[in-house]
């Protein structure tokens, strides 16, 4: 049975050439992300693909902001897509708008608190309120969560904190910044190996340029799927 743990990100140009690595990766893979990059490139249709023809499942990763008529109505219309994981912010407002969006449907709505490539003096640009960014991202995910989230993306640095928050309990950690111990951390500068994460409370990791780039993409694939099974990668009751 393949580990849905891992989840590839299609981080290609196109839907062509993410048809592509997701027929090189054959059944070692079973969980495909699809974001933004891509949308415009094919990205809804090789979701759909995937999905319907394939047998796959889709985490659509969209970051979704906007006034909450705004998002109740694009995540309504995403919602019939039959995709499995969408990403919107994780403002209370967006979370609450896109699960009323998502309906009875079986889409998780999945909330960003800060991204993965982001540090403290990127925030300090931003202007976003001061203190650390470990603090920060267990205060937003514990909001998103109360607003109603299944989940939140969190970095790996992050998730044991929020597995230890009240209200993640019974909910999803999905972990970007992910990278295999050696791999180049590329933009990412919250980062952590695949067991790290998991061990750490994360239910998926989200893996993108150590398979899409490697000379053999379904051995980097199934080298990351095995540290996934070690003991390293012991996960904690959640």
């Amino acid at each position: 049975m393949v580990d849905d743990r891992l989840i590839v990100a299609l981080d290609v140009p196109n839907a062509l050439a993410g048809h592509q690595l997701a027929t090189q990766l054959g059944d070692a893979v079973n969980f495909y992300k699809i974001g933004l990059g891509m949308l415009t490139g094919g990205g809804l249709a090789l979701a759909n693909e995937l999905k319907q023809e394939h047998g796959k499942r889709i985490f659509l990763d969209m970051k979704l902001f906007d006034i909450s008529a705004t998002i109740e109505a694009a995540v309504r219309g995403l919602a019939q897509f039959d995709l499995d994981f969408l990403t919107v912010h994780g403002d209370p407002h967006v979370v609450a708008a896109a699960k009323e969006g998502a309906g009875g449907s079986e889409m998780k709505i999945l909330a960003v608190t800060i991204l993965t490539s982001l540090d403290r003096s990127d925030l300090d640009a931003c202007q976003i309120r001061q203190g650390d960014v470990p603090d920060l991202v267990v205060a937003r995910a514990a909001a998103a969560l109360e607003a109603g989230a299944d989940g939140v993306i969190a970095s790996p640095q992050e998730a044991a904190r929020i597995r230890a928050l009240p209200e993640a309990r019974d909910r999803l950690i999905v972990t970007p910044g992910v990278r295999p111990a050696g791999a180049d951390l590329g933009d990412q500068k919250r980062v952590a190996t695949p067991a790290n994460a998991i061990s750490a409370g994360a239910d998926h990791v989200v893996v993108g340029r150590p398979v899409w780039q490697s000379a053999n993409p379904r051995a980097s694939a199934e080298a990351i799927l095995a540290e996934l099974n070690s003991p390293q990668a012991h996960s904690p009751n959640h």
